[in-house]
Formats: structure tokens, C-alpha cells, sequence
């Protein structure tokens, strides 16, 4: 059968390869043709378009790029009806991909979407656009199927999360060997995570090295984001402890003692790695206005919205800062804070159910098409 697959960031990307490989096991038939980036071309060349391409961050940022959105809707619609697929996968990106799903299911392709938007956090009647677009529905958080079924009648499949089938499928790193491979030294780690996109690394970064000065016994390692150069990162580094380490992300978390991370997916990955963390997000002064008045929610990290309880501390706009970002990395180097961390983390892993999220929702997926 024929996929058509819509990841429009990197997480999406992650996720994408990862279905397109059960997908595989599924349908030996299976051919594909995506947006999306590097790790699903190692499963098909067939890519269409690269995320680093589409992803624009905030409400100032989609303004201001309105054509060139418009242009790659446009060349999608036809691109989709040039490749005639079985079904439409559409991987979170909600801007872009309800506007194809609505067009999508005008012209009677079937629609399937995984991971849901997130649109318990705002623009919550995008809901009617769902149900009238989207065949089926694939969530990977648990309170996700209570609100979709419960609050809005519409069923939906609950996989699990695949970031738990991400990192258990790995390959396993040795940590004496990682350290001599990029030359870090003996001292212990702290991950710094600054997001993918230029736009949010420049807000984040300067402030997360900011205080790098204050430990000297730790060595700060940068974790690169596939979409971006080198030659972008360097503008920042300019202390001695600090080191870059491009596309390792899961492998330089699995051997760090402590993490910065920008608010996103990586907050939750950061938790599965039981690396205790700060989050930090400190977006667009405009976009952020808007944001806050119009996001109904009590917390911005995956980790605390899925406990529903302050796990880990969110320094958010201007409380992020030097002075307050120092006061949280002393706290979760702090032995008993760490430990109280690790037993939240656990609790979190449970909540997510488990492993086989990809292979849950490529067997739901095909054997829908084919009945």
C-alpha cells in the first residue's frame, strides 16, 4: 500500500522513521513518500520536503512567513494527488496538517492522525475540524483518550508514548568510549538542550551557558540538533567547560548527571533518561503575550502535565534568568532532591504504557486500510 506521511519537526521525524519501520513489518508492499527529515530517509528516500524547511515557531513567526506556508500547502495538495496513497498519516504539526486533512478528506483520501494536536492545551475547537477530518486518531498521553472520548464523543486510540520504544531500541552506549570519542573529560556531565530551531536556540542558549562559570568541577556539553550547522553553535562558545556534540542527543543523556532543557519533547525524553532537569522556555515577546492568554494550562513541560503535579521546575520567560537558573541546577545536583526526582520519573514511565507505540499504531493503521 501507498502512506503518505506529514512530520513537519524534528520529534515528528523521530516518530516518523519509527512508524514507517512497523509499518514495514506490517504491509511488505508498503511504499512511502513524506515530509520529514534525516532519520526517516534512512528508512525511504522518497522525501518531499525537510522540517527544517517548515518549522516556524510562534504566532509573530507564522505571520510573518504566511507565503511561504502558503506556498508549501499548495505543492503538498498536489504532490498528494500526484503519489494517489492509501491513507494519509499525519505525525502533530496541527497547522499545516488540519488544513491538508480538511482538503484530504474533501478529495476522499483516507485520513489518520498520530499524535495528536494539542488541543487540550489551547484552541480546543479545533476539535470539530478533527472530527470531521480525521478518520482515526492515535494519542500517545493517557489523559488524552478521556478527553477526546469523554469530553468531546469522539473514539480514539491510546498506544502509548514512543519515545519509551525510541530509547529502549537504541544502541546502547558505552560511556568510557563516548567520553574518548568526543573528548570530554572525567568530570561529571550536565546536558544542555537548547531546542532545534534557530530562532528558540538563539533565545535559550546564551542564557543556559550563562552559567557555566559557577561549575568548575562539571563540563557542559551542547546537545545539536540535526537541522543546524556547527558553524551556528560556535557564536556561543566561548568557555572552557563547554563542548558540542551534534545529533547524540539520547546517548550524551544517557551519561549526564543533570540537564537544561527548552520546554518540548525533550522534557519528557530528558525524564525517561531519569536525568534530573531544569525547563526553560523564553519565546517571542509578542508571541508569548499572546500565548499566555490564550494557553489554559497550569504547566508547559510534558513531564508535570502528565503527573499533574510540579515534577520539575519551569523557569518560563523572564523568570529565566542566570541568578534563578543557578538557584535549580544547585537544587537537582542536591542528592536528596535528585532522589525525590527519580521516584516521579518512575511513576511517569508508568503512566505512558509501556513499549510498542509504533508497532500498536502501524497494525491499527494497515489493518484498517485493508478491511
Amino acid at each position: 500500500m501507498k502512506y503518505y506521511i506529514i512530520a513537519g519537526e524534528a520529534s515528528g521525524d523521530l516518530h516518523g522513521s519509527n512508524l514507517m519501520k512497523a509499518l514495514k513489518q506490517e504491509d511488505v508492499n508498503a511504499t512511502f513518500r513524506f515530509w520529514g527529515g534525516d532519520l526517516m530517509s534512512e528508512t525511504s528516500n522518497t522525501l518531499v520536503k525537510h522540517y527544517r524547511d517548515l518549522a516556524f515557531m510562534g504566532f509573530a513567526e507564522v505571520i510573518m512567513n504566511l507565503r511561504t506556508i502558503a506556498k508549501n500547502l499548495s505543492f503538498c495538495k498536489k504532490d498528494i494527488e500526484a503519489f494517489s496513497p492509501d491513507v494519509i498519516i499525519f505525525i502533530d504539526y496541527p497547522g499545516f496538517n488540519l488544513r491538508i486533512a480538511k482538503w484530504a478528506k474533501q478529495k476522499g483520501f483516507k485520513t489518520h492522525y498520530y499524535i495528536s494536536p494539542q488541543i487540550w492545551a489551547w484552541k480546543e475547537n479545533r476539535i470539530k475540524a478533527i472530527k470531521r477530518d480525521v478518520d482515526k486518531m492515535y494519542v500517545i498521553l493517557p489523559f488524552e483518550k478521556d478527553f477526546y472520548e469523554k469530553k468531546h464523543n469522539y473514539p480514539v486510540e491510546f498506544v502509548g508514548h514512543p519515545t519509551i520504544d525510541a530509547i529502549a531500541n537504541r544502541t546502547q552506549v558505552n560511556e568510557y568510549t563516548f567520553r574518548a570519542d568526543y573528548e570530554l573529560n572525567e568530570k561529571p556531565i550536565i546536558a544542555i538542550l537548547p531546542g532545534s530551531r534557530k530562532q528558540e536556540i538563539k533565545k535559550m542558549l546564551s542564557v543556559m551557558l550563562s552559567v557555566t562559570k559557577d561549575y568548575p568541577n562539571y563540563q557542559f556539553v551542547i546537545a545539536g540538533a540535526p537541522s543546524q550547522d556547527y558553524s551556528f553553535y560556535k557564536q556561543f562558545i566561548k568557555k572552557s567547560n563547554v563542548r558540542f556534540i551534534s545529533n547524540k542527543t539520547y546517548d550524551l543523556l544517557s551519561v549526564s548527571t543533570a540537564a537544561l532543557v527548552t520546554s518540548g519533547t525533550a522534557t519528557l525524553e530528558t525524564a525517561l533518561f531519569k536525568v534530573p532537569q531544569v525547563v526553560c522556555y523564553k519565546g517571542n515577546w509578542i508571541s508569548y503575550q499572546i500565548g499566555k492568554r490564550v494557553v489554559n494550562l497550569e504547566y508547559i513541560s510534558l513531564v508535570n502535565l502528565i503527573m499533574n503535579k510540579k515534577v520539575v521546575t519551569e523557569l518560563i520567560q523572564n523568570d529565566f534568568n542566570k541568578n534563578t537558573l543557578k538557584k535549580e541546577l544547585d537544587n537537582i545536583l542536591d542528592p536528596y532532591e535528585r532522589a525525590k526526582l527519580y521516584l516521579d520519573y518512575y511513576d511517569l514511565e508508568k503512566k505512558l504504557g509501556g513499549k510498542g507505540a509504533s508497532e500498536k499504531t502501524a497494525k491499527l493503521i494497515y489493518n484498517s486500510i485493508k478491511n
